[in-house]
């Protein structure tokens, strides 16, 4: 499930599912510039060829339109979806090697099988609820203010489920789930410490995945940091495999 099509089409399914508040068409290159958010969804989508030649004036114009904002210019390199050369290039002009990530698939009927038994109940909503966020936020660093994430989430344009791992009254884990052209990417998993080890984070991708397959949604994909050792184990777990690894250049 490799190659230029699929990692490049994951890839922009995630930016849509993760939409910046202002998003410039470059050739090609996505410019995603999205203040008070987490710094990842402001970063630019390098997709295409590009000629060698080019790839300079292409980071150029990139640099320009962060600079216009008071941003930094981070890329995001992804093999199979980015010009050959472009992660060259940007450690040339000092940019830092960062964050680096798996990207994962698997079916999305597999995943549903996978329900731990005797694991807390999901409960599922089309929009975030307050508990939801409040998890998701107390769990996740994500580097912004919490009315820039509920503007985040206000700007998801495909159809979602919110899902809510419940032990009496109270949420415990939460992840969400996007739809696009048969797909459905997951994000936004947490689970609260005291809840770990119950099955908790299983439950919630089951339910977004028996989700999925209701909204023919074959096949999910998700992104985790390759140092978040429980996470990939979960994943691993649930038969998610990698399409590839990628990183981010910063100018930071």
């Amino acid at each position: 499930m490799s190659g230029q099509v699929t990692v490049r089409g994951l890839q922009e399914r995630a930016a849509r599912a993760l939409p910046a508040e202002h998003v410039e068409d470059a050739d090609g290159w996505w410019l995603r510039h999205a203040p008070s958010c987490a710094w990842w969804v402001g970063t630019v989508l390098p997709h295409g060829d590009t000629e060698p030649g080019e790839l300079a004036r292409r980071v150029d114009r990139a640099e320009e339109f962060y600079a216009a904002r008071d941003a930094a210019a981070r890329f995001q390199i992804s093999p199979g979806a980015c010009p050959d050369g472009l992660d060259a290039v940007l450690a040339e002009r000092g940019y830092r090697r960062k964050s680096p990530v798996s990207l994962q698939v698997a079916p999305s009927e597999q995943v549903a099988r996978r329900a731990p038994a005797g694991a807390p109940r999901v409960r599922l909503d089309d929009r975030p609820t307050r508990a939801w966020f409040e998890v998701w936020q107390a769990v996740e660093e994500h580097g912004g203010d919490s009315r820039s994430a509920w503007d985040l989430l206000g700007r998801v344009r495909g159809a979602c489920a919110y899902a809510s791992a419940m032990i009496g009254d109270d949420v415990v884990a939460v992840g969400r789930a996007v739809t696009d052209t048969g797909w459905a990417g997951v994000f936004g998993m947490a689970t609260l410490p005291e809840a770990r080890g119950r099955g908790a984070g299983r439950a919630v991708l089951a339910a977004l995945a028996t989700w999925a397959v209701a909204r023919d949604a074959g096949r999910m994909y998700l992104q985790v940091e390759c140092d978040n050792t429980p996470a990939l184990r979960l994943y691993d777990g649930m038969g998610f495999r990698e399409v590839c690894g990628y990183h981010y250049r910063t100018a930071e």
